[in-house]
């Protein structure tokens, strides 16, 4: 699961790899450096990858306070079939 947030942080960050090294720990709004925008494109394409809807009157920012953090929220979600 982390390798798949890795390479669509790259993608949605247009990087081909990070200046630093990414971690279950790091900060995906402060360390990663996610505006707005881009925020918005990660979640679709976390979607579309896992195959989850996210509810965004469940989602709290406090969701993006890591990685691992995000993982847990995803974790928690039910893939939909079809």
């Amino acid at each position: 699961m982390f390798d798949k947030i890795y390479e669509i942080l790259k993608k949605v960050k247009e990087v081909n790899d990070f200046e630093y090294t990414l971690t279950p720990s790091t900060d995906l709004i402060n360390e990663v450096g996610l505006d707005s925008l881009q925020m918005i494109s990660f979640i679709l394409e976390v979607e579309d990858a896992f195959h989850v809807e996210i509810d965004y009157e469940e989602f709290e920012m406090a969701h993006m306070k890591s990685i691992e953090t995000f993982m847990t929220f995803l974790n928690r979600l039910e893939p939909q079939i079809g």
